[in-house]
Parts: C-alpha cells; structure tokens; sequence
C-alpha cells in the first residue's frame, strides 16, 4: 500500500487508524500462546507431520515426507492451473542471490534480464501521442493510455478469443492502477488555488483538468499481449479490441445482498444498484473460472466530508467514523471534491466525492458515495463491453489483494482477503455454490454463481495456537439491531460496515494484514504484515513475544519497522472448516539486528516491510517488499522462497528475554535476492505465465528518472518483464542440475 504525501511529489505510506476496540491484538495473543505451550515439536501444538500426514488437501497431491513434496498437476480437481509436467518443487534455490543496491537502476539474478515495459502514460491505441516530458497530455487521452502507479496484476492465457489457463505465445495482461503522482501528471505540478471565503472543506481548490486527469489515471488497464518474433518475452498488440481502461469514472454495478441497498442510494442512482468508478485498486487477484478481481483499497483518501453530523443518526455517524470519515475530513490531498462545479462535464463529476449531507434525502446528494466503494470488484478482461461487478458479499473494507484456495469439484470456493489498515482483520468468503469445471470460462456469469451468494467470515487466533473463523450473518452472534456501537438491520449493513461487525465478534487485531497467497504444494494460507511503527509505544500495541522489536535503529523511532509474515492450516486440509492451525512464517529484518533478527537473514536473504506475496504453481513463494526503514542499505526488492509447514521451526529468545517462535531458519537454500529495483521504487504485482519463461512486476513511484521518456527526466511507474537470457523457465536452474551463471 503506497498512497500520496502531503506535498503530493514523492510516495510514502499513509495508514489509517480507524479501529477504536480493544479487540486483542495479535502480538499479545502470541505471547500468551507462547507462555502455555512449550514451543517445542511434540506438546499441545500440532506438527506438520501430524496434521498433514494422513489428511487430504483441497485440490492438492502431496508425495512423500513433508520435505519432499510434490506440486499440484492439473487434474479435474485443479483444471484452473496449468501443468507443470515432469518439474517438482526444488529443494533447493540455486540461483546467485543479487546484492543489496541503492543504484537509480534495477538489477535483476545474473542469467536473467529485465526489461521495462508499459510505463505512465503508453498509448493503447494510435492516434494518440507518446509520453511527453511536458506532461500536457490531455484527461480525456489517459482513457486510452497507461494509468499511473501500476500494482496488482495477472496474466490471462489466450487461444483464440477465450480465456485458455495453458496458452502462453498469447495473451490478456491486466493491472491494476493504485494511485497518482499528482505532481508528476500535471503541466502545472500539484497546483491549488486558495479560496479563503468558502466552507472550510473547499479553502483549497484544483483545477478541473487536474482532477479528471487523476481519476482517468486510477483504476485497471487491460493489453493484449504477443510473444515476441525471438520466442522471449512480448509487445503490446497496439489497437487490440481487448485493449481497455477502466477508470474511476466507468460505470460499475452493484450484486449480492448490498445491491439495491439504501446505505448505496445516491443522487446518480438513487435505485442503489450502480455507481461510477473503481478506485485506488491495489492488490489483486483470479478467479478460478478466470476473470479478474480488483481490489479497492485506500478509498478513504479521495473523499471528503464537511460539518454534517448533527443530520445524522449516531449509528451512521459510527459507520463513517469506522472507515475514517470523520467531520471535517478532506481526504489525502486528492481534494477531488474541489473543483468549481460549473467545469463539471457530466452532472456531479466532482461533487460526487464530498459525501457530505446537503439534501432532504439520500437521492438528493452523495452522503452515501463513500459506501460504493471499497468492495471486491470482478472484471472480464475477454468481454471489452462488460460492466465492472462490484460483490458485495465479500464485503467493504480496505482491501489490500484476493486469494482462492484450490477448487475442488463439489466443494465451496473459498476466497481469503486482508483489510489494510492498522489494526484491522483478515476474511474470508465461502460460497454457497459448489465447484464446477465446468464454469472454467464462463466469465461474469460464473462470478454471480460463486460470490453473490456466501458467508463472509473473519479471523480469531486463539491463544492456545488455534484459530477460528466467525461468520458474518445478520442476526446472529450480536449481529442485529441490538449492537450498541452500530446496530445492524440486515445483511447489508453487515457487509457495508464489515469492519464493525468484525468488532462485534471479537476479531484479532493484526499488522496490516496485507498480501495473501495460498500454497499449492501444502494448501496453507499465507499473509503478509507489513510493518507496525507503534508496536511498544502506544498502549494498544504492546511488545509481546511476536514482535519483541521495538527498538531504535537507522536513525528511526522505537518500534517494528520490518514486518512478518504469518500463515495458517486449515483443519483437516478443508478450507471451508472452521478452525485453523498458526504460526509465524517469517520475521523481516536487517541481517545486523542481531537477536532482532529472529528468522537469522544474511546479506544475501534479508529485507523488510513484505507486501506482495505470490505462489506460483510450482510451490515458489515470491516475496515483494514496500519499505522504508531498510532503504539507506537496499531498494525495494523481490525474493525467492520455499516455505516448509506451520510448526516446522523452533523456539528463540529475543533481546526483551521474551520467548517466540519461527519457522524453520532462513538460509542461502530457501530465501534469495531474485530484484533490486530503482532507487525510491516500491516492487509490487506479480504474474507468470504459463509456461513459467516470463515474470511480470510492477515499479512503483521510482526515483531519479527511471522510466523517463527519451530525453526526459519525469520518472515514471512501468512494468518490468523478466526473463531467462537463454528462454529457459524461469529459475530452471532450481529444478533441475545447477547452471552455471554469469
């Protein structure tokens, strides 16, 4: 999650603190774990022998001991995912780990090259001009060119014109855009004009031009994408009928039980059942049938709300409240809502983010524009003239990415999802269809089937190691009218203000939960938490046996600046149960922390502040970081891993004389340096194709002039496609005998 500054020139991270329970938080419920259980293999705790020896997984084939496991195939139980033939997960990574590098340029594993590729601003159609360092393109223009800060992405494998999970010389790669550099976008750079005499949310306005030009800039990017004529890596088909925007501004529908809903009535569509705009999409995710899902993140920063709180009821008001629209909030600096109104092109085009009560009803104004976002959003990037599906039954939070566990016929589909924000919560939804393949391709159609119509359930770790997941039903557990903080009235409200009744349950508070992917090779579960700058120094983030490191380093303040990595084991391998088995993956630290540096990183492995987390098939973990705490020494970068089992480590004891736990230790065999991006650049998104030849990333906000047109000087976001020199897959040299590198 990156997000502008207050001088809305470089990127750093603005993290919202809305969660005002006194819900556990996560770092205390593992130190009282840890002072009942022994930590040691063989006490209350399940091992990883003893919880996946003789137990299926969802959609999985494990072989052998734990050590020596066996990747998934595609079978009638996995048909979404694409063979992997005679390769079995390596033992060991044999690549040579790329050094730490501050440099303005990236760097990629030797044997490997990196090329830049679709950056800021990159006609999809001709007619239209490349990327002038002027920066005098037009708003209206960026419907048809590369938005800004690319993010979460993936590739669709294409024959023909249907979606095909094995298709590789072809294909549709689709990407999200998170945010701008509002500096950067404009001739003007971020320019603001004082208007002393007017309501206190409008003492500063944008220009119009400004405005529709940031907003053209959010949102996704669909590209049609050809393997080059020398076999390695791809172009742009230019003038694709795939090639496709969609932006803050496209029309998106409502489905599930929030559609039609008062909480989303508003002056535009007064039904409740559509809105406009998908916004400040971040991570992301597939479908199994194979379509798209976009998150929205950090909607929060681009609305606005005035003095309006004595025309609300108290609950509405705690509805806002928990989501960080308090009165008097003119969001992150976005101040979309400013622009004079008579520069409007379509009715409302600026005054639909002030959320602000202005009208007799909900019809007459946009107090409820803010409730139209933040949902999981499906995308069929194969039907140009699809409208975007906004599925509320996953409910509306800061979402950061969306993961599904293998399917299996007749079973749920199951989709996890983190909430990133500090103190918020992990999900996840279980459909109430069961699994067909035969909806493989069957596009938004398959989408309505598997999540209109689920239960969302939110994530408890108990202090014994166990965990549970409590659902999110209207009308039981507290979930009704009755609820002191914010009554709930129907399921709508449930799922509106999901964070709430995550309150209400007494969900465990977590570190930003962030990224989630799930194994193929184990079927756990795992998530990224990025950092916590608190953690000891405020009274509800207490040091605790998780995160013992609230310490001063580098200049920076008392607390965890690194982040971990957690995961879990659902019981009995079934992703629709109930329960869950925990622990600590990976803790993220400079090699130099000493005891801090509980997971033992070396110069060749160590990092900080995970965030992008991604599987691919084969068993590789790839690890992305976004940080600011290790960046005097390394940029952000992207690892190799491969993780064992929850309950693989042992125990450690910290600096505090506090005792935790970790899984097994890093070395130079299970976590490397794969990339080292641009000076200032967060690393993020990431997709393989199918033939595993070509890895896509995103770079976002780099530095210098990295990605700068030819003869300019405006860095610009871009993706980077990475691939073999000699057109092998990708870390071939892992799965099979070492190749030699240079």
């Amino acid at each position: 999650m990156t997000v502008l500054n207050e001088t809305q020139n470089l990127a750093h991270e603005v993290v919202e603190d809305s969660n005002p329970t006194n819900n556990t938080d996560f770092q205390t419920i593992i130190k009282r774990r840890l002072n009942r259980r022994n930590i040691l293999k063989g006490g209350t705790g399940l091992t990883a022998a003893a919880f996946f020896g003789t137990l299926p997984l969802v959609g999985c084939r494990v072989g052998g001991s734990s050590n020596n496991l066996n990747p998934i195939t595609t079978t009638d139980n996995n048909a979404a995912i694409p063979a992997i033939g005679d390769l079995k997960r390596p033992e060991t990574l044999r690549f040579t780990a790329v050094p730490h590098s501050t440099a303005e340029t990236m760097s990629v594993a030797a044997g490997y090259k990196a090329e830049m590729i679709l950056p800021l601003g990159t006609p999809l159609i001709s007619g239209i001009d490349n990327w002038k360092d002027n920066r005098e393109q037009s708003a209206e223009s960026f419907d048809w060119r590369m938005g800004d800060n690319h993010d979460g992405m993936w590739f669709f494998g294409k024959k023909g014109s249907a979606y095909d999970a094995k298709a590789s010389d072809n294909g549709l790669l689709v990407m999200n855009h998170e945010y701008v550099n509002s500096a950067e976008l404009s001739p003007f750079g971020y320019f603001v004009t004082p208007d002393e005499d007017a309501e206190t949310i409008y003492q500063s306005r944008r220009l119009a031009s400004d405005v529709r030009r940031e907003v053209n800039c959010h949102g996704v990017s669909v590209v049609e994408m050809t393997r080059r004529s020398d076999g390695v890596g791809y172009e742009m088909v230019l003038n694709s009928k795939y090639n496709r925007r969609i932006t803050s501004s496209t029309l998106a529908t409502f489905t599930g039980p929030v559609a039609g809903s008062d909480l989303v009535k508003t002056k535009f569509d007064p039904t409740g059942y559509q809105t406009r705009g998908i916004n400040n999409n971040c991570g992301a995710g597939l479908s199994p049938w194979g379509t798209y899902l976009t998150t929205e993140e950090n909607f929060l920063g681009v609305f606005a709300r005035g003095q309006d709180a004595s025309q609300l009821s108290a609950a509405q008001n705690a509805g806002r409240a928990r989501y960080g629209a308090t009165e008097d909030f003119s969001g992150w600096g976005y101040l979309w809502h400013t622009p004079d109104a008579k520069e409007a092109k379509v009715a409302d085009e600026f005054l639909r983010w002030d959320m602000t009560v202005v009208g007799a009803t909900a019809a007459d104004d946009y107090r409820n524009g803010f409730n139209t976002f933040g949902f999981m959003t499906e995308i069929d990037p194969f039907d140009q003239n699809s409208i975007p599906q906004k599925r509320t039954a996953l409910g509306r939070f800061a979402h950061e990415n969306c993961a599904y566990a293998p399917v299996e016929q007749g079973k749920p589909v199951v989709f996890y999802m983190g909430d990133d924000a500090r103190g918020e919560y992990i999900y996840k939804f279980v459909s109430n269809a069961l699994w067909s393949n035969s909806d493989i391709g069957g596009g938004l159609k398959a989408g309505s089937k598997y999540m209109d119509e689920g239960t969302l359930h939110v994530a408890i770790f108990n202090d014994d190691g166990s965990g549970k997941w409590q659902p999110l039903i209207h009308g039981k557990n507290g979930l009704d009218a009755s609820n002191s903080a914010l009554p709930f009235n129907g399921q709508d409200e449930v799922l509106v203000f999901a964070r709430a009744a995550a309150d209400a349950l007494g969900a465990t508070k977590m570190d930003r939960p962030e990224w989630v992917s799930v194994s193929p090779i184990t079927g756990e579960v795992y998530v990224t938490l990025t950092n916590n700058k608190l953690r000891g120094e405020r009274e509800d983030q207490p040091v605790s046996a998780t995160n013992p490191r609230s310490y001063q380093a580098r200049g920076k303040a008392r607390g965890n600046d690194n982040g971990h990595i957690i995961r879990w084991a659902e019981t009995g391998g079934d992703h629709a149960a109930m329960s869950f088995e925990w622990d600590i993956y990976l803790f993220a630290s400079p090699s130099d922390l000493a005891v801090e540096n509980l997971s033992k990183l070396n110069d060749n492995n160590d990092f900080s502040s995970p965030d992008g987390l991604y599987f691919d098939p084969r068993g590789v973990l790839w690890i992305q970081t976004d940080d600011g705490a290790y960046t005097d020494t390394s940029s952000c970068m992207l690892l190799a891993a491969l993780p064992g089992n929850v309950s693989d480590g042992a125990p450690t004891v910290t600096s505090a004389g506090q005792q935790t736990r970790v899984g097994t230790f890093a070395n130079n065999d299970n976590i490397k340096r794969f990339f080292v991006g641009p000076e200032g650049c967060e690393v993020t998104g990431i997709t393989m194709t199918p033939d595993f030849k070509t890895l896509f990333i995103n770079i976002q906000h780099p530095g210098n002039t990295w990605g700068a047109a030819d003869g300019g000087s405006t860095p610009r976001s871009a993706t980077v496609m990475i691939t073999k020199e000699d057109g092998d897959v990708i870390l071939a040299e892992s799965f099979g005998p070492a190749a030699s590198t240079t």
